[in-house]
């Protein structure tokens, strides 16, 4: 299993509506085919917990046999399925700091939901020989990075019961950012990867974005800019700006991209674990040819540490591939990550 150059299917088993409707009209066998013949070599599936059970924890046979059909298809299409549990029944990254929403950490009865729910998924796809294991997208609080270790070991456990080899992925906390992979205990099983989400710097990446506290929906923000301006302007994002206010670059451009990665790969080479990226990409609000020299910078320093990543994401999620917003540089793009090196 490769998982070099890979491409999110978000919103369509995840931040959706749950009913077969959506998940019949949202994505097909032509859009599977479509990204095969572009040159990727895996999709990063995102699912919440609703696919597959419901809220009472009652197993939901169409989700299975829906994932499975996709799996199929895929590997049809000589695709790899990174099968990434997107929200889980008592934890969604989106609720980040609702205790009452998200106990995950705190629940016992959740914590044993979440480690049956991953029972169950590799009991019914320990024969799909294209598909690895993503534990959960984003753990968001600070105060829950032993407690995710603790579940993180419990869950891996229960996984190699069914299935000694798939490969299991999971990143560290504060959305996934790359320099809590260092947060990690060093696994003592085989097959792990570490991932990480890489959207820095926040403030050109996410700008405009009405779910993003502090962000001026107004202000078009270039890059690459002064480390000056970056400063300034990320202040006020919070904890989502502190990556650049701790930055010790001088200058706002691959310089700092390559200082925010290099924490991912310095964890991972202690653990001696692969480095994976889930997700990374740049808002349809962004102006597009900074859009596409973001990404040219990125693409360097991935490929300098050979870095496996998924770009977010296909279609519509603000960050749509196939958009109108990106015709300019689709091409470019596309060629960018999928060209034989």
């Amino acid at each position: 299993m490769k998982l070099k150059r890979g491409l999110n299917l978000g919103g369509y088993l995840s931040q959706c509506t749950h009913n077969m409707h959506h998940y019949s009209t949202f994505i097909g066998k032509a859009d599977i085919e479509q990204i095969a013949a572009w040159g990727f070599d895996h999709i990063r599936l995102p699912v919440d917990y609703e696919v597959f059970e419901d809220k009472e924890g009652n197993r939901k046979d169409e989700g299975y046999k829906l994932v499975h059909s996709i799996c199929d298809c895929c590997r049809e299409n000589k695709l790899d399925v990174i099968l990434d549990l997107h929200k889980a029944y008592g934890y969604d990254f989106n609720d980040a700091g609702n205790k009452e929403k998200n106990d995950l950490f705190h629940n016992p009865y959740l914590q044993d939901r979440f480690v049956n729910l991953w029972d169950s998924i590799s009991t019914q796809f320990k024969e799909s020989d294209n598909v690895a294991y993503e534990l959960l997208n984003e753990v968001v609080e600070k105060e829950n990075a032993l407690l995710w270790n603790d579940l993180i070991d419990r869950t891996v456990s229960a996984i190699r019961k069914n299935d000694s080899y798939v490969p299991i992925i999971y990143g560290g906390i504060q959305w996934n950012s790359a320099s809590t992979l260092k947060l990690l205990k060093i696994p003592e099983d085989k097959n792990i990867i570490f991932t990480f989400h890489f959207y820095e710097p926040l403030l050109f990446t996410h700008q405009k974005a009405y779910w993003v506290k502090q962000m001026d929906p107004q202000k078009e923000v270039f890059y690459p800019e002064s480390m000056n301006y970056y400063r300034l302007h990320s202040a006020v994002l919070g904890e989502q700006g502190e990556a650049v206010l701790h930055s010790t670059s001088e200058t706002m451009g691959k310089e700092f991209l390559e200082e925010m990665v290099r924490e991912a790969v310095l964890a991972a080479e202690k653990a001696g674990t692969q480095l994976y990226c889930g997700e990374f990409g740049v808002i349809d609000q962004a102006p597009v040819l900074d859009t596409l020299r973001w990404f040219r910078d990125v693409y360097a320093i991935f490929e300098n540490y050979q870095i496996g990543c998924s770009i977010w994401t296909y279609k519509e999620m603000d960050f749509g591939l196939t958009e109108k917003h990106y015709s300019e540089i689709r091409k470019e793009l596309i060629h960018l990550w999928t060209e034989e090196r």
